[in-house]
């Protein structure tokens, strides 16, 4: 699947429906450069799935937040201060992919902790400054 957003809201769109479509045990991994919108498509996917304007932070140095929702857990995660993979056990991913929907900001820094079935989503920031969304 691929969009193009122009903004913010309409990216958040995109999250909430696809947010729909998964279940307990699915993992995405967000790819894209600093300020590319990784932690704006989760915020669209929380508050779409959670239906009110939850505060949805970066875990940049929290390295995860969890929401509960009346689909699933989601766990947020943001590998961006990971030194090793094995740091990850650490903040329970086991836990994550087993209970709930994880997504991961900088899922490169798991290596071989990242599923091979996961769900990968590309954020571009194009020259006009929207965004493209490709979602596998």
């Amino acid at each position: 699947m691929e969009f193009i957003t122009e903004n913010e809201r309409e990216t958040a769109h995109v999250a909430t429906e696809f947010a729909k479509r998964l279940k307990a045990g699915d993992v995405v991994a967000l790819y894209g450069t600093l300020g590319a919108g990784k932690t704006a498509f989760c915020r669209g996917f929380i508050q779409g799935l959670t239906h009110t304007e939850t505060d949805v932070p970066s875990p940049t140095f929290t390295l995860l937040q969890t929401y509960d929702t009346p689909l699933y857990p989601v766990y947020h995660f943001d590998m961006y201060r990971l030194k090793t993979p094995d740091e990850a056990y650490e903040i329970g991913i086991e836990d994550a992919f087993a209970e709930g929907v994880s997504l991961i900001e900088w899922p490169e820094k798991l290596g071989y902790l990242l599923p091979k079935n996961h769900i990968a989503v590309h954020i571009e920031i194009l020259p006009d400054g929207k965004r493209k969304i490709i979602i596998k």
